[in-house]
C-alpha cells in the first residue's frame, strides 16, 4: 500500500506543479524500443545477468511555454506520465510493468532531451521461498522504479511526427520494504518515434522573465518521517521506524538553498536484528541490549521548482551503537509545500547504494 501511495503522491506533485492558472495545453505522445543489460552492481545477483532485457517505453507530455516563472527558469520542460514494459528475458525475475510521473528538461537548443520518472512497478515473479528462492533482487510484488533517459530528440520533422534515440537506465527496487531487495539496474540503448497532437502546429515560448532575487532568513524546519522495512534477513518481518529531523536552511536564490540538521532514528527492525546476531551468531559479538536507536548530523541541499522541491543530503552517525552499514548515509527524495510553511515528503534513505527505507514525512518550515 505505501508503494501504491508513493505513486499516486508522486504523479499528483507532478501534476500540481503547472495547474494554477489558464495556458496553452500542448500534448506530445512517445513511443521507444529498448534493449540492454543488468548491471552487476552487487555480486548478489551475478546467477541473474544471462541474457538481456528489453521492452517499450511510452510517454504522454505536456508541453510549457513560460506561463509561469519556473518554466522559463528550467528552459520550459515537459511534464507527464509514462509507462515502460520490461521483459528482463530470465525465468527468476520474469516481467515488469510500470507507471511514472516524469519530466522532460531540454538543453543544446532543445536538441538533447533529458527524462527522469519516478514510480511504481509490479513483477511477475517475485522471490518465495519455495517456488522462486533464486530471485535475491526482488522481494515483492510492487517495486519502486526510477528511470533515466537522455535522447538526441526531434520533434515535428514531418506533420507532427518526430524521432529520438539514446540511452536509459531502469531501476527497480523496494527500498528494503521486504527483504530480499538487491534490486536491479538495466543499462539500455533505446530508439523511438514522438508525435505532436496538434499536428506539428507551434506556439511561441514566452520570453524569460527577469530574474527576481530572493532574499530570505535563515528558516527552521522540523519533519517526522515513517514507514515499514525490514532487514536484509529474509523473513525476519516488517516493522515501523520513525524518525524525527530538525535542520535549517538558508536561500541561495530562486532555486536553491543549503541545510545543516540532525536526525534522531528509531528504527525498529533494528531490534529484531540485534536480537537474532545476539542469539545465533555469538561469534559476531553483539550484546542483546545493545541500544537500536541512532543520531545523526547532516548537510543537504534543496532544489526548488515551484511547489515542489528535490533534496538531497549527506549525514554521518554521531550515535551508533550498533554496526548497520556503515555511519554514513545519505537521502534523496521530494518534497511538496502546501503553503509557506507546510510541506509533505518521500525521500529514499540509504548507505551509499543499499536502501535502507522509504521515508514518508510532514513537517513545517518555519
Amino acid at each position: 500500500m505505501k508503494l501504491r501511495f508513493l505513486f499516486c503522491l508522486l504523479f499528483s506533485i507532478v501534476y500540481c506543479t503547472a495547474q494554477d492558472g489558464e495556458e496553452v495545453k500542448k500534448y506530445t505522445l512517445d513511443a521507444s524500443q529498448f534493449y540492454g543489460s543488468v548491471l552487476l552492481h552487487n555480486p548478489d545477483i551475478s546467477h541473474l545477468i544471462a541474457n538481456h532485457p528489453g521492452g517499450i517505453i511510452l510517454g504522454f507530455n505536456r508541453k510549457t511555454y513560460g506561463y509561469k516563472e519556473w518554466e522559463s527558469l528550467y528552459n520550459y520542460p515537459d511534464y507527464g506520465a509514462s509507462f515502460i514494459y520490461q521483459d528482463m528475458n530470465n525465468e527468476t525475475l520474469g516481467k515488469n510493468f510500470g507507471l511514472y510521473a516524469h519530466y522532460n528538461f531540454y538543453f543544446f537548443k532543445r536538441n538533447m532531451q533529458f527524462r527522469v520518472g519516478q514510480g511504481i512497478a509490479y513483477t511477475t515473479n517475485p522471490y518465495d521461498r519455495e517456488t522462486n528462492f533464486r530471485n535475491s533482487a526482488y522481494g515483492s510484488d510492487f517495486l519502486s522504479s526510477t528511470y533515466l533517459m537522455l535522447n538526441y530528440y526531434k520533434e515535428n520533422v514531418y506533420k507532427g511526427l518526430g524521432f529520438k534515440a539514446g540511452v536509459s537506465i531502469i531501476h527497480y527496487s523496494n527500498a528494503n520494504f521486504r527483504a530480499p531487495n538487491t534490486s536491479t539496474n538495466t543499462f539500455a540503448f533505446n530508439a523511438g518515434l514522438t508525435y505532436d497532437l496538434d499536428g506539428g502546429k507551434e506556439v511561441m515560448y514566452l520570453p524569460k522573465a527577469e530574474k527576481v532575487k530572493v532574499t530570505e532568513p535563515i528558516k527552521y524546519n522540523l519533519i517526522l518521517r515513517s514507514g515499514l522495512n525490514e532487514s536484509d534477513v529474509i523473513g525476519s518481518g516488517q516493522y515501523g521506524f520513525f524518525i524525527f529531523s530538525a535542520y535549517a536552511d538558508k536561500r541561495l536564490g530562486r532555486k536553491s538553498a543549503i541545510q545543516l540538521g540532525t536526525d534522531v532514528f528509531f528504527s525498529n527492525f533494528l531490534k529484531e536484528l540485534i536480537r537474532f546476531q545476539a542469539t545465533s551468531f555469538p561469534e559476531m559479538e553483539v550484546a542483546a541490549d545493545t541500544d537500536y536507536k541512532r543520531a545523526g548530523v547532516f548537510l543537504g541541499h534543496e532544489l526548488f521548482i515551484n511547489k515542489m522541491s528535490i533534496v538531497a543530503q549527506l549525514g554521518y552517525y554521531v550515535y551508533y551503537p550498533f554496526d548497520f552499514e556503515g555511519r554514513v548515509y545519505n537521502r534523496v527524495g521530494l518534497k511538496r509545500y502546501f503553503g509557506d510553511k507546510i510541506f509533505g515528503a518521500i525521500t529514499l534513505k540509504s548507505h551509499g547504494a543499499a536502501a535502507e527505507a522509504v521515508e514518508f514525512g510532514i513537517g513545517i518550515r518555519l
